[in-house]
């Protein structure tokens, strides 16, 4: 038997949309599940917002996220979205 901790793995995948979807997109990936964290970036590469996520994390936890992510999205033409996933 083994000491040694599983190491927890990850990935990264970027999506670019424009600001009219931005709020769309982050609420489709969220419903994707095994997110960890997303970032939000401008076209010259500026995080914009970054937000880690726990598991169960739902609902009205995110409200306020989502209202600030949507402020954005009207400030903002294009806008890059980095997530990290869980690697199961």
């Amino acid at each position: 038997m083994s000491d040694e901790t599983p190491k927890e793995k990850f990935r990264t995948e970027e999506f670019t949309v424009n600001g009219d979807k931005l709020v769309s997109k982050i609420k489709d990936l969220l419903h994707e599940g095994n997110i960890r964290r997303v970032i939000i970036k401008n076209d010259d590469g500026k995080v914009l917002i970054d937000i880690p996520l726990t598991f169960g994390v739902v609902g009205a936890l995110l409200a306020p996220q989502l209202a600030a992510i949507g402020a954005l999205a009207a400030l903002v033409t294009q806008c890059t979205i980095v997530v990290e996933k869980e690697v199961k």
